[in-house]
């Protein structure tokens, strides 16, 4: 099967840049976007002579609810857990454009949500779309980490944990591939943060994060490839006054 995630390989065969970005209310409301897009001058470079021969159009825009509804069928033949966690998507939009006559490729996934807890793992959302439309199994995902949000109004955390060991050596290994091959160009690959509070920020776990003036929101910018070998370096927790 296929499943070397779409979010891995998207990554690991262009120049992908990724932005997360969380707004909150002060009732524990707001509204998750995460952009996965691929910066243009970088993937020139890895593309070379092809780059002007591309010739790929996709817009794509749905809500993950209309899957379940429309492969009924196949979901009511996962388990009762399985049908619980497509549930957890049922609410996220995604809007998928791939145009070599643009120049633009960017996946977007977002969400409103009436408490932080219930984000789930946006990146797995076009996995999972997938695991429906073809009757694929979960126990076949090749998903090597886990992200969980949470927030009791005044500290707010974000947690990722390492749910696969071998994926994740896998992944390692394919990243060494990649790197033995490209690592002597210099591609734009970022993974960026950027959270905004209902109240000022009194402190951060992670010191490289940079806080807004007004002190109620903050930035915080990963290289890509690191998160990739060690996706628990994206840990945080913010503590609101």
């Amino acid at each position: 099967m296929k499943k070397i995630i779409a979010f891995l390989s998207f990554i690991l065969i262009t120049s992908c840049q990724i932005t997360e970005t969380i707004r909150l209310n002060p009732d524990g409301s707001g509204d998750i976007v995460s952009e996965q897009f691929r910066e243009e001058n970088s993937y020139m470079e890895l593309a070379g002579e092809s780059y002007g021969s591309e010739n790929i159009f996709q817009d794509t825009t749905y809500v993950f609810n209309a899957y379940i509804e429309k492969y009924k069928e196949t979901f009511l033949k996962y388990t009762p857990e399985e049908q619980k966690l497509f549930q957890t998507y049922a609410n996220v939009k995604v809007h998928l454009k791939k145009s070599s006559f643009e120049k633009e490729f960017r996946n977007t996934f977002s969400l409103h949500f009436n408490k932080v807890s219930e984000i789930p793992d946006l990146y797995k959302t076009d996995d999972y779309a997938d695991d429906l439309e073809n009757n694929y199994a979960l126990t076949a995902e090749t998903h090597y980490y886990k992200i969980s949000y949470d927030f009791d109004g005044k500290i707010f955390k974000r947690s990722v944990s390492i749910i696969n060991a071998e994926e994740l050596q896998k992944a390692k290994d394919g990243y060494k591939n990649y790197e033995s091959k490209y690592g002597n160009l210099k591609l734009i690959q970022f993974y960026t943060l950027q959270y905004h509070f209902p109240q000022k920020i009194k402190s951060v776990s992670n010191e490289k994060a940079v806080v807004s003036s007004d002190k109620k929101s903050l930035t915080l910018e990963f290289k890509l490839s690191d998160c990739l070998r060690d996706p628990e370096m994206t840990n945080l927790e913010v503590v609101l006054e």
